[in-house]
C-alpha cells in the first residue's frame, strides 16, 4: 500500500454571538481508530484556555514525534544501540509576519547511547532520518536539528 489516509474528527460546541473574547475556544479531537480524544483549546494569548493544549503545540509535537520515530528507525538499520531520546522541541510564531505562521521549529533530542558509540555517526544520523520524517517534508516551516549525543550510564551505576 503507498498511500495512506489519516482521519481527524474535530468538534465544537457552543455559541459565537457576543463579543469576540467571550466565545469559548474549548473543542475536541479524535483522530480514529484510536480511542482517545484530545481536549484542545488556542493558545492563551488568543483567549484560550491554558490548562488544554493547542494545535501550535500539536503541531511541533508531531515534528517532534515523526523526527523521533525516523530516528529511531534509521538508528536501528544503522546498527546504533539508543538507549533513550529526549527532545525538547520548540515552535516560533512571528504575529508580525504576514502571514503570521508557526515559522520555525527547533527539535533538540538529546540522544543517549550505549558507551562506545560513535557521537558523530549518530549526529550524521539523525541528520539523515530529518531528511526522512513524514512530517518535516509535509510543512514549509524552517526545521532545524541540534542533537546532542551522550553516553549512557549503565544501568545499577551509582550517581555521585
Amino acid at each position: 500500500m503507498t498511500e495512506h489516509t489519516y482521519r481527524a474528527l474535530t468538534t465544537w460546541t457552543g455559541s459565537t454571538d457576543g463579543p469576540y473574547a467571550a466565545y469559548d475556544r474549548t473543542h475536541t479531537v479524535w483522530t480514529p481508530p484510536a480511542e482517545a480524544v484530545l481536549r484542545l483549546s488556542a493558545d492563551p494569548a488568543f483567549r484560550g484556555d491554558g490548562r488544554l493544549m493547542n494545535p501550535e503545540q500539536l503541531l511541533v509535537a508531531a515534528a517532534s514525534s515523526c523526527q523521533l520515530l525516523s530516528f529511531l528507525a534509521v538508528a536501528n538499520r544503522s546498527g546504533i544501540e539508543v538507549l533513550r531520546y529526549v527532545d525538547d522541541a520548540r515552535g516560533t510564531i512571528d504575529l508580525a509576519a504576514t502571514p503570521a505562521r508557526v515559522g520555525s521549529i527547533v527539535l533538540a533530542p538529546t540522544v543517549h547511547v550505549a558507551p562506545g558509540t560513535d557521537h558523530a555517526e549518530v549526529v550524521a544520523t539523525a541528520r539523515r532520518a530529518h531528511e526522512t520524517c513524514y512530517i518535516a517534508n509535509s510543512l514549509n516551516t524552517r526545521i532545524s536539528l541540534r542533537v546532542t549525543v551522550v553516553d549512557a550510564v549503565p544501568s545499577g551505576a551509582m550517581s555521585s
